[in-house]
């Protein structure tokens, strides 16, 4: 059998034109279509960044100073709260004592503020009644013979009886306030020498006064009199519940570790 041929001759003019114009399209469309496509994009995730650290210049100052071998951290921050507030006469120097320390370590440091450096750093003597090697009881009484903690105020200096000696102005009320009326001064003492450590184990003890080395005193008592700042730190809750000048910090912030072998927080009387 032949196979059947169309005869376009045969097929009306109208019908010829569409079959073709179908042919075209169905052959043309697909393409321009896929052509004419939006190609897909690949979205990247969104990352949330860190927000940056803030600055605390505190904690800068005391590595720009080099203190983490010196001084405990929470006693420089809080001196610093001090030092901001009550604006001293002369801001030049700020003096610190941390009692958390054994009197057989240097407690004392005496800090250039202009130039961020370190002028002293020695031992010092506390109240008789305050301990022995560590200091853990504190009073504002008279006849209590224990030292007593917070901020002062450095006045005049006179020779009394100890020698060349620093009037201190207690400027927290129930706490220090009572100071020069007890007459808790800076002086010099043969017990505050690394000889009467050798010899007892401890240093020697005041009446309630920070008592320097005989070496040290006149030169210290001269950089820091008239109008500096000074902070006797002890970790002391007591203290903290009443001190209207410093506030307690987060303990994460803490650049100095506490001293995990003694029990240092005492008593205020």
């Amino acid at each position: 059998m032949l196979p059947l041929q169309l005869d376009f001759n045969f097929l009306p003019m109208r019908s010829l034109v569409l079959v073709l114009l179908t042919s075209f399209l169905v052959s043309y469309i697909p393409t321009r279509l896929t052509e004419h496509l939006p190609e897909e994009k690949t979205v990247e995730p969104i990352v949330e960044k860190e927000p940056l650290p803030k600055i605390d210049h505190t904690q800068l100052l005391y590595r720009k100073m080099d203190l983490e071998s010196i001084l405990k951290y929470e006693a420089f921050e809080q001196a610093m709260q001090g030092y901001h507030t009550l604006q001293p006469r002369q801001d030049h120097i700020l003096t610190v004592i941390d009692f958390t320390l054994p009197s057989t370590d240097k407690r004392m440091v005496v800090l250039d503020m202009k130039n961020e450096k370190v002028l002293y750093h020695t031992i010092v003597s506390h109240g008789r009644n305050s301990g022995d090697k560590y200091a853990r009881s504190f009073s504002n009484r008279h006849g209590s013979y224990q030292s007593s903690l917070g901020f002062y105020e450095t006045e005049n200096t006179y020779q009394g009886g100890n020698g060349y000696s620093l009037v201190l102005n207690g400027l927290e009320k129930g706490i220090n306030d009572q100071a020069k009326a007890r007459a808790v001064v800076i002086h010099g003492a043969d017990y505050a020498s690394e000889s009467f450590i050798k010899s007892t184990g401890r240093l020697g003890r005041s009446y309630g006064c920070p008592a320097l080395p005989r070496n040290v005193t006149k030169p210290i008592i001269n950089t820091i009199k008239n109008g500096t700042l000074l902070y006797i730190y002890a970790d002391n809750a007591e203290y903290m519940a009443s001190t209207k000048i410093v506030r307690d910090i987060d303990t994460n912030t803490l650049l100095a570790q506490r001293d995990m072998h003694v029990d240092s927080v005492g008593t205020l009387n």
